[in-house]
This record gives C-alpha cells, sequence and structure tokens, in this order.
C-alpha cells in the first residue's frame, strides 16, 4: 500500500510468488518509477544473485558429493570469512570515482570469492537425467550493503524524512552517484559468483565441462523502455 501510494510511481506494484516482507517493499516486488531510485527498493545486497550450470557428470554418488563439499569449504569462505590475500580482477582497476567505492575497494579484494551467510548457498543438485547441477546464490558482499546504507542515508536527507522508502531523483548528482555505485556492485557480485564457480569446478574435477549456464541478479535497478517511454524499474525479487 505504501509503495502504490509513491507519487512517482508508475502503473502497479507487481510481487513474486516468492514475496515477503523486507525493509521500504517487500522481497519479492517490483516497481517503475517515474525518474527516481530508491535504494531500499534494490535492497541492501546489491547485485544478489544465482549462478546455476549443468555439468557432464552423471550418477555421483553421495560419498563423492560429501568429499567434494568438503574440498569446497577449504577454498571458498563462507560467513563473515575473507580471502587471505587480495584476488585479482581487472574490474578493479576501473572502479568508479564515488567516494563509498573507492573507500570499500581493500575490503572488497578480500571478499571477492567468498559467500557470505543468512540465504547464500552453493548447492549440488541433480535433475531427471541423473546430471549434476551446481547452483550459488551470492551477491555483493559488504560492498553492496555499504553502497545501500550510504545511498539510503542520503535519500532520506534529500527527502527530509526518516523514511524506508527515501528516494533519489535520476537528475541529481546523489542519484547518478548512486546508479553508477550500484551498476559497479552488479559487476562485483557477478564475478563473486563466477571465482566461486570457478573453485567448485576445481573441488569437482579440476578443469571447467559446462553444458549449460545461467547467470541472473535479483537486486537491481535498470533503465526500463516501455511503450516508447523510458523510466527507472526497482526491485528486489
Amino acid at each position: 500500500k505504501n509503495l502504490a501510494n509513491l507519487p512517482f510511481l508508475r502503473n502497479h506494484v507487481a510481487l513474486m510468488p516468492d514475496c515477503h516482507q523486507g525493509y521500504g517493499m517487500p522481497i519479492g516486488g517490483v516497481i517503475a518509477t517515474d525518474n527516481v531510485i530508491i535504494p531500499n527498493a534494490v535492497g541492501v545486497d546489491i547485485g544478489c544473485g544465482m549462478i546455476a550450470i549443468r555439468t557432464s557428470i552423471t550418477g555421483i554418488e553421495t560419498g563423492a558429493l560429501k568429499e567434494i563439499m568438503g574440498r569446497v569449504r577449504q577454498s571458498v569462505p563462507v560467513g563473515f570469512n575473507h580471502q587471505n590475500e587480495a584476488q585479482e580482477w581487472t574490474g578493479f582497476d576501473q572502479a568508479p570515482d564515488i567516494a563509498i567505492i573507492q573507500q570499500e575497494l581493500g575490503s572488497a579484494r578480500k571478499q571477492l570469492g567468498t559467500l557470505g551467510s543468512g540465504n547464500h548457498f552453493i548447492e549440488f543438485q541433480e535433475d531427471e537425467d541423473r546430471r549434476l547441477w551446481v547452483m550459488i546464490h551470492s551477491g555483493s558482499r559488504n560492498f553492496g550493503l555499504k553502497v545501500a546504507s550510504t545511498y539510503h542515508e542520503i535519500a532520506k536527507q534529500e527527502c527530509g524524512e526518516d523514511s524506508e522508502l527515501a528516494h533519489l531523483s535520476m537528475d541529481s548528482r546523489p542519484g547518478r552517484e548512486y546508479f553508477a555505485a550500484m551498476n559497479y556492485c552488479l559487476e562485483f557480485a557477478k564475478q563473486n559468483r563466477k571465482i566461486m564457480l570457478d573453485r567448485v569446478f576445481d573441488a569437482i574435477y579440476g578443469e571447467d565441462d559446462i553444458e549449460c549456464i545461467l547467470d541472473v541478479h535479483h537486486n537491481y535497478a535498470a533503465i526500463e523502455h516501455i511503450r516508447d517511454e523510458e523510466i527507472a524499474g526497482d526491485g528486489d525479487a
């Protein structure tokens, strides 16, 4: 109801099957806005998403999976654990000149390739043909949280009210900065999942043998063109 009453909201609030309570708007919700972006509508784990791949392996036994998982735990830090050394990624050299991004770069170098906690997971699955699948659910780690928290506070100042749905104009400097920082976090989150996937494959059989790959994030905002109109879409779906 609060979302639907926003003066800049376009059309309707869309709720996905996994809809549940979140900050400001439901997790599993999607909205479209007129030239406005809401940091809490994107969410605190910017770029959180899933990567799923089908391997060429069939009929793997439980005992073998337990051994593989043991090796995965040795190479992929979980919870609040970070890498012992800074990780390599060309994207670090392309970080936007935004204060919170530059402030967090040092920590982010050791967060790359880590799973996190909460509802994040690395999972082995078996399809109807007994093909082994690997699915990873993770995001931008503390990088995205810091960006979200920083710009939510700025949005509250810009709106002059302490609202979970505080917003930023896309024509304002903070709005443009947040959008650029958010997109950088999306790239970081995507690379984070890729590195973990590489290390899972190292734990399985030391080489990439992928037949199918799906990689999508669900905590993001994007400029959409609908009926020849350009609008901003926010979602934590």
